[in-house]
């Protein structure tokens, strides 16, 4: 039995590691791999395994760069099931909908350009109908409960606590008398992190393998920037324009309706209109009011689908085109909360043109901001952009929180690994080479812990 590391090791997208025990292969994740241009063109790449050969996949959660694959590997063969939990089941049906959506669009945008040159058309990564069948072939499990899945092959998800079922993944292998337990922490958030309970605490593994996203740094505490959300909001007041806050569509727009509705009164919220412009973030929001069952105690008794109403009386969904190109005539008085969270597309990009050359606006950033994109251009000071051809002075106030991150930074990782009783042989993935290896030289100082950096293509016995 062993494990082969197919994506994931040297970089953050594109998880995926193949499994191998009794005569069974079982994939953990089937994730896109995003960054630039020439790195994407790795997802239309043939698998390196016969997808048809794949008894099974458990998925860790909904991000694209973990589930995104999957249609592709069903269209290539893959008729077995697709185990993970039932929350992240219902996301995922928003979130790879959504993606074959955004490719058949790219292609038809790119075909059209080719058109014009005489170049033969390109298909699209892939389709609704991929996305669809994929779909079908989903398991939706609970935390905690323990399944057989194969000869040899027990599954356990526990709660990762980092967007709505998330999950650390526990195999328990047996081949040939010889059992041992492998341990994926999947993507892990942070201790304390608004609406989900924190991530579960495992014990015992004979192989761990862990996320290193933030395995470099620490993140600002969660106090100190729910104090700054609240001091930018307090300022903007006075300035007589419009708040926007570009946000990723999944964890990061739910985390902040409810950071709004436990500060309503303290950030004087009631003057303010509050929009949520984005159909992708409506439809998540729904799957986690649906999955109340997943909150820890506070969020339960504050943000429920019977109270929100009350919560957040003055929040209004903007679901259609012609919502959203009202939510552009609003001058002033509007806190605006749209995707996509790197202003790489989707409506954000419309408000940014209405509003980003007013001195009253202010624009916050909540999450990360990739070399590339507009967001991060902005972030680092542009003067002006261009959106559709038009060049915008920029003259709002631009402010980055970077607290709210839905990964556990240095600390909180080692916290995680610190459980484990035995000090187990320790593989660090999803991470960059330098995120990686400042985590796996703390880990050895602090802990002597047996740890190494995983590398693609990496392949480790488990007996």
């Amino acid at each position: 039995m062993d494990i082969q590391l197919l994506g994931g090791a040297g970089r953050v997208t594109g998880s995926c590691y193949l499994v191998r025990v009794a005569g069974q292969q079982v994939l953990l994740d089937c994730g896109l791999i995003q960054g630039l241009a020439k790195d994407e063109q790795g997802n239309r790449d043939a698998f390196p395994f016969d997808p048809a050969a794949i008894d099974a996949v458990v998925l860790s959660h909904a991000h694209i760069d973990h589930s995104g694959r999957l249609p592709l590997l069903v269209r290539a063969g893959f008729r077995g099931p697709i185990y993970t939990h039932r929350a992240c089941r219902d996301l995922c049906r928003i979130m790879l909908k959504d993606a074959a959506y955004l490719n058949e669009r790219d292609a038809e945008w790119e075909n059209r350009k080719r058109a014009r040159r005489e170049l033969p058309p390109l298909e699209p990564l892939y389709t609704l109908d991929d996305a669809r069948a994929a779909l079908r072939q989903f398991k939706g499990l609970a935390y905690g409960k323990r399944q057989r899945i194969g000869p040899g092959l027990r599954l356990c998800l526990h709660d990762a606590g980092h967007i709505l079922g998330s999950a650390i993944v526990e195999l328990e292998l047996s081949e040939n008398g010889v059992a041992r337990k492998l341990v994926f922490s999947g993507d892990l958030g942070q201790t304390g992190a608004p609406i989900l309970e924190d991530p579960a605490v495992i014990r015992e593994a004979d192989l761990v393998l862990m996320e290193s996203t933030y395995g470099d740094r620490l993140h600002r505490s969660l106090q100190q920037t729910w104090q700054e959300i609240g001091e930018i909001i307090e300022s903007a007041r006075s300035g007589k324009g419009n708040v926007l806050i570009p946000a990723f569509a999944v964890g990061r727009t739910q985390d902040l309706l409810y950071l709004f509705a436990r500060n309503f009164d303290a950030w004087s919220l009631d003057r303010w209109q509050i929009v949520l412009d984005s159909p992708m973030a409506i439809a998540a929001t729904e799957v986690y009011y649906r999955h109340n069952e997943l909150y820890d105690a506070e969020a339960r008794r504050l943000w429920n689908r019977d109270q929100r109403k009350t919560v957040l009386p003055n929040l209004s969904l903007s679901q259609t085109t012609n919502q959203s190109m009202r939510v552009n005539r609003i001058s002033s008085g509007a806190i605006i909360i749209s995707a996509s969270g790197m202003c790489t597309g989707g409506r954000i990009r419309h408000h940014l043109k209405h509003n980003i050359w007013r001195r009253g606006c202010h624009l916050i950033f909540v999450g990360y901001q990739a070399t590339g994109t507009l967001g991060r251009a902005i972030v680092d000071g542009a003067r002006e952009i261009k959106l559709w051809g038009e060049t915008i002075k920029v003259r709002a106030n631009v402010h980055t929180v970077g607290g709210l991150s839905a990964h556990a930074d240095q600390a909180g990782l080692t916290s995680w690994y610190e459980h484990f009783v035995n000090r187990p042989p320790l593989v660090l993935v999803h991470g960059e080479p330098d995120s990686s290896d400042a985590l796996a030289k703390h880990l050895r100082e602090r802990l002597q812990a047996p740890v190494s950096v995983g590398a693609p293509g990496q392949r480790i016995p488990l007996g």
